[in-house]
């Protein structure tokens, strides 16, 4: 099934391995390392890589037993694939990497059109992005975060705090209560960033 996000693709999967290795193009990337970040198999891994470096998206070489893949940055695709990949899939691997550096965040969720998305409800394009960050981050800092990813990604981020007793509480929040009947996508901030 295509992904809402973008119907051109063939899945949800490939938008998040393009989206990850084109929007960090300085980094190499393993199969095992891919295939953790994007939660599949390597070997779906592997054969959307053959798929991708075949067609000169991405460049591969080979150290020992290993095969490393990045973004091939010299072509005349990878500035356009690599916009419409921010604005599509962009989301998760950018807010992942700032999310995961600010100190005080427990947890983070991107929710409203762009989760419902995501989890293949049809509709239009989302016109922004919502973040709830659970945790005491500096308000400052989540500010400014916003800015710069709403610049990086091509549109809106709009970045909600809670704190971990107030989401944990199930009850009282009208908002919190709103946020959780609705598509919710969880970030790994446990990862190793780029």
């Amino acid at each position: 099934m295509s992904p809402s996000l973008l119907p051109i693709l063939r899945s949800r999967m490939q938008g998040e391995l393009l989206a990850l290795v084109l929007l960090h193009p300085e980094r190499e990337y393993s199969i095992t390392e891919l295939a953790g970040d994007v939660g599949v198999t390597p070997t779906a891994v592997l054969r959307e890589v053959d798929r991708l470096t075949g067609g000169g998206i991405l460049t591969d070489r080979r150290v020992g037993r290993s095969r490393l893949v990045k973004a091939r940055t010299d072509t005349p695709l990878y500035r356009p694939l690599s916009d419409l990949m921010a604005v599509s899939f962009g989301p998760m691997p950018l807010l992942t990497d700032v999310l995961a550096g600010l100190e005080g965040v427990q947890r983070a969720y991107i929710y409203g059109s762009w989760a419902a998305r995501y989890n293949g409800e049809p509709g239009p394009p989302p016109a922004d992005v919502d973040v709830l960050v659970v945790g005491d981050p500096d308000a400052d800092a989540l500010f400014d975060l916003a800015e710069e990813a709403s610049r990086r990604l091509g549109r809106e981020v709009n970045v909600h705090r809670a704190s971990v007793e107030a989401w944990e509480a199930r009850t009282g929040d009208p908002f919190l209560i709103s946020v959780r009947e609705r598509p919710l996508v969880q970030l790994n901030l446990d990862q190793e960033t780029p």
